[in-house]
């Protein structure tokens, strides 16, 4: 396939078709020079998706060896994507409400005036306006205080 060498660019996928001085893997391409290309191994030899870091530098010549390959961030299971967002998002909740212990206090405040803001016309002759106000202002400073952690 000696197209392959002229016409590879960076985002590309690749992989080897029998060089035995690459592993057997899926790679993306992330860097090309004249004389070489840079790959970063983002798959297994089935083409699952892998993290692995490892790049290898391989000559213009050796892309001979190689061929396309898919992208291997589509092809994940329906139930590998579920457990990983649910796991991403239980790690996020965690780190927001670490952030709203961090500060106490202020996260104290900002609840108080989510809960006055919503709940303050059954108590309060203030204009609806003021407590529109004063819901939004807590509902930022909740925001503020869990995301920007301790």
């Amino acid at each position: 396939m000696p197209q392959l060498r002229s016409e590879i660019a960076v985002y590309d996928h690749v992989r080897p078709e029998d060089d035995e001085s690459v592993e057997r893997a899926v790679y993306r391409v992330v860097g090309t020079a004249d004389e070489s290309a840079t790959l970063l191994r983002v798959g297994d030899a089935d083409g699952r998706r892998v993290n692995t870091g490892e790049l290898v530098t391989v000559d213009r010549d050796a892309l001979d060896g190689f061929e396309r390959a898919d992208n291997p961030d589509g092809n994940r299971p329906a139930g590998e994507t579920v457990a990983g967002f649910l796991r991403d998002f239980r790690w996020q909740i965690r780190m927001f409400a670490a952030g709203l212990r961090a500060r106490p206090v202020a996260s104290l405040a900002a609840i108080a005036l989510v809960v006055v803001g919503h709940q303050g016309h059954r108590v309060l002759s203030v204009p609806e306006s003021w407590l529109t106000a004063v819901y939004f202002l807590g509902v930022f400073g909740v925001v503020y205080l869990g995301a920007r952690g301790g």
